[in-house]
């Protein structure tokens, strides 16, 4: 089955904030440089954990002039606690005695999937060719070993696996160097690790899994730039986490 191949300076694979934070960085050092992003989604941001606590650090070295660009990140942190649940009280710890990595003075509370987006209409603005709903499903290496780039996964094939009338094979997205920003699980990244035994002489990787809940409070209780952290109830004293 032949594949058509598209040739590039640079593949990245992900649309999430490094994905595109790359992109846009690569573009700024060298304009002609000829760069394309793959995002397993439907469109940027979709597969993105919403809700984020914000420092703009990072962002102020990549996009110093980000207020001027029309960005999502409009509010700021004005308060914030610091809660230990229990189940039928609370109890409030101090601030101040929270480690410097809890404080949130100067961030903002932002959706992390609008951020992507907005980053999304900069790289592009920079000329770098961004393809939603094109997921990576294959390595493709040279013959020394060496990673070639990515292809992306047939169309039109039915639950049984087998071929439909709609059926175009993937993609070869060939790169001289390719990106790989899927995350901290993705599946070409756990072929790589095998393959190159990355993780031989290292600690076993820790996940952690994240819900997003959307509570419903009375508008009088509303507090605009309040951050509020909690620990404890319902999880029992052996397991960590929080809110």
């Amino acid at each position: 089955m032949s594949r058509e191949a598209m040739e590039y300076d640079v593949v990245i694979v992900g649309g999430g904030p490094s994905g595109l934070s790359t992109a846009i960085k690569l573009k700024q050092l060298d304009s002609n440089l000829n760069i394309c992003l793959l995002e397993k989604a439907s469109e940027i941001g979709a597969h993105i954990l919403s809700g984020n606590v914000f420092e703009t650090r990072a962002l102020d070295e990549l996009l110093p002039n980000w207020k001027e660009l029309n960005s999502p990140i409009k509010t700021k942190v004005s308060k914030e606690k610091f809660l230990f649940l229990g189940k039928t009280k609370s109890l409030s710890w101090p601030t101040w005695l929270l480690p410097s990595v809890q404080k949130n003075h100067n961030n903002y509370i932002i959706s992390l999937a609008n951020l992507c987006r907005w980053l999304a209409e900069q790289a592009e603005a920079l000329g770098v060719e961004i393809f939603p709903g094109f997921p990576a499903c294959e390595i493709l290496f040279n013959e020394n070993g060496s990673v070639k780039g990515v292809a992306t996964q047939d169309m039109g094939i039915d639950k049984e696996g087998n071929k439909k009338d709609s059926f175009e094979p993937g993609i070869e997205l060939l790169g001289k160097v390719t990106v790989f920003a899927e995350g901290c699980r993705g599946h070409l990244g756990k072929q790589l690790i095998k393959k190159f035994n990355l993780d031989e002489g290292k600690d076993p990787q820790q996940y952690g899994i994240g819900f997003k809940e959307i509570w419903e409070i009375n508008e009088e209780k509303h507090e605009e730039g309040l951050v509020m952290h909690t620990a404890g109830w319902p999880l029992d004293n052996n397991t960590y986490g929080g809110s």
